[in-house]
């Protein structure tokens, strides 16, 4: 055999969308068209919104939803996962561009595309679902508070200086410059919410509606809630010239064009800089958009996502758009699930979309100058509402000291530091938490007295159930100290052995130096295939003796009246 034969098989790329177009016809067609142009609609405002959350300007954020969108349907594993600019990159955008500077997120985000690539390529995909639950919901919480606290500035319309990274710094920034609120702009953002929050839903509604209002309200509601507060908000700031800060007065508007591709200054020596950022980009990355993917296969009947193939389209994606001025993007449950909703049923939905958000970009983009950015902020602080997952507090009490320990330590890290320290702590967390279960299970216990006063005089039995690992050691460690006096043989029945590690045969070596310089015989029964195997690999077998190593207790019991 090879070297090469030795490497893990690569995941063939093959994008969903070839599969999808087989016995494509015209209602399918006319279903993606629809349900693209509802959700180009839908991310129109919140491409915007996460841009100018992030700290960059607004058109960096439609281009990204332009350029990835188009690229993570067109080449994903996904049928109906639509991407773009993520609420929970929000946080970690803002921190790389406040330390580090626009260029290096450039270069970051294309690293990680590279990385995220490669995690699919090397069918890394499925180990995303290994992480924790707690960790997940924690990092989740963590980042919308964080996302609802970024957007006090502009909802209040503070006049303030560039907002900090740092969670303390922040809070101490509103406070210092609360009394330079403004009641006109606090009054558009809570509209903003109002409308978002109350404007009618078509999946909360009858399937077919029998009254008049009941249809009114079904067509209405076909009309995101978003695009409603924007346009509402827009108005009655340039009907009312209301003194509020807009796209215009920020950022001077979006510009009427294609995105132009340029190269960022790129040197090794920055390269070393971004590992942390980089890491956190296409961990955050995959983490969102195979859980987004995962929520899509519950809500339809359609074929389950390829997880490796959505990893190899979010990585392509993730490189190609910092060359047009774009940042981080992945999947988006939001934009998802209206696409489900709408009745996209490929990923034609999510080019339609794509190409729908360009449409408005180079025929509407001067329209943009007017939308208040305290109405963005509503919509944001919506957003953060539906991205945590608040009942999981409340629900706290129900679980484990260790499920709150990981859930609770992974939130206020990514509060306090960051994503990457959060989940480094939420992990070793969850390893540590993990061992301490593990070791409770493994257990050593003498015979019930009944079975053992049938045993010959001189004899006694153990019995050893579950995996006996580094963690649980201690107890093997322990067992010495229990053998009775006068006895002379020691049996350990292994038939509920479910595994030994390295860690595992060491302590048996070490109690069978102690057994034996008091002169007690060791006799192993009933070993399972695994303890057995590394028992003969690792020459502990030939330490024991052959002869004490048999397949059942009598035979144990037989083997303590022959000479030791």
């Amino acid at each position: 055999m090879s070297l090469f034969d030795k490497l893990p098989q690569l995941h063939r790329f093959r994008p969903r969308l070839l599969d999808a177009l087989h016995g494509y016809d015209r209602p399918r067609a006319l279903a993606d068209i629809g349900a693209g142009l509802t959700v180009g609609v839908v991310a129109l405002p919140l491409a915007m919104a996460f841009a100018i959350a992030s700290g960059v300007k607004p058109e960096q954020g439609l281009f990204t939803a332009i350029i990835a969108g188009l690229l993570i349907s067109a080449l994903g594993g996904s049928n109906v996962q639509i991407g773009g600019p993520a609420g929970a990159f929000i946080v970690i955008v803002y921190g790389i561009v406040e330390r580090y500077g626009l260029a290096n997120l450039l270069i970051s985000t294309a690293m990680a595309g590279v990385l995220l690539f490669l995690m699919g390529l090397f069918r890394l995909g499925g180990l995303v679902r290994y992480v924790p639950v707690p960790i997940v919901i924690g990092f989740t919480n963590g980042i919308a508070v964080l996302i609802a606290l970024s957007q006090v500035k502009d909802l209040l319309g503070l006049q303030t200086p560039k907002m900090p990274a740092d969670f303390f710094a922040q809070v101490q920034m509103l406070a210092t410059h609360v009394d330079t609120a403004s009641l006109a702009a606090l009054a558009i953002g809570l509209l903003s919410l109002a409308v978002v929050v109350f404007w009618p839903k078509t999946y909360a509604m009858p399937t077919a509606p029998a009254t008049p209002w009941q249809k009114l309200r079904r067509t209405a509601a076909h009309v995101p809630g978003t695009v409603i507060a924007l346009v509402a908000a827009t108005l009655l700031v340039m009907l009312l010239k209301l003194p509020v800060e807009t796209i215009g007065s920020r950022f001077g508007g979006i510009p009427q064009t294609l995105p132009s591709f340029a190269l960022p200054d790129f040197s090794w020596g920055t390269v070393k800089l971004l590992l942390f950022p980089t890491l956190t980009i296409a961990l955050l990355g995959a983490i969102e958009s195979l859980l987004c993917a995962r929520v899509a296969d519950n809500m339809t009947d359609l074929p389950r996502h390829d997880p490796n193939q959505e990893l190899m389209a979010q990585g392509v994606a993730n490189f190609v758009v910092p060359f047009f001025g774009g940042i981080p993007a992945t999947g988006t449950i939001a934009r998802t699930v209206t696409n489900v909703r709408a009745g996209g049923t490929t990923p034609v939905a999510g080019i339609v979309h794509a190409l729908t958000l360009l449409a408005v970009v180079l025929l509407a983009a001067p329209l943009a100058l007017h939308i208040p950015l305290a109405a963005l902020a509503g919509i944001l602080l919506f957003v953060a509402w539906n991205m945590g997952e608040w009942r999981e507090f409340a629900r706290l009490r129900k679980f484990s000291l260790h499920y709150r320990a990981i859930l609770l330590g992974t939130f206020f890290m990514t509060v306090v530091f960051d994503l990457t320290v959060a989940v480094e702590v939420g992990l070793v967390l969850a390893c540590v938490f993990f061992i301490v279960r593990m070791g409770a299970l493994f257990r050593v216990q003498p015979l019930p007295p009944e079975q053992a006063a049938a045993l010959p005089p001189g004899v006694q039995v153990f019995e050893l159930f579950g995996p006996l690992f580094f963690g649980a050691v201690g107890k093997i460690e322990a067992l010495g100290q229990q053998v009775q006096p006068g006895t002379h043989t020691l049996v350990l029945d292994l038939h509920r052995l479910i595994s030994l590690d390295t860690s595992g045969l060491d302590a048996l070596e070490q109690l069978l130096r102690a057994l034996h310089r008091r002169q007690v015989r060791l006799v192993l029964a009933r070993a399972n295939e695994q303890p057995l195997s590394l028992m003969q690999r690792a020459g502990f077998v030939a330490h024991l003796g052959a002869d004490n190593l048999v397949p059942t207790v009598a035979a144990a019991c037989a083997a303590a009246a022959a000479p030791a």
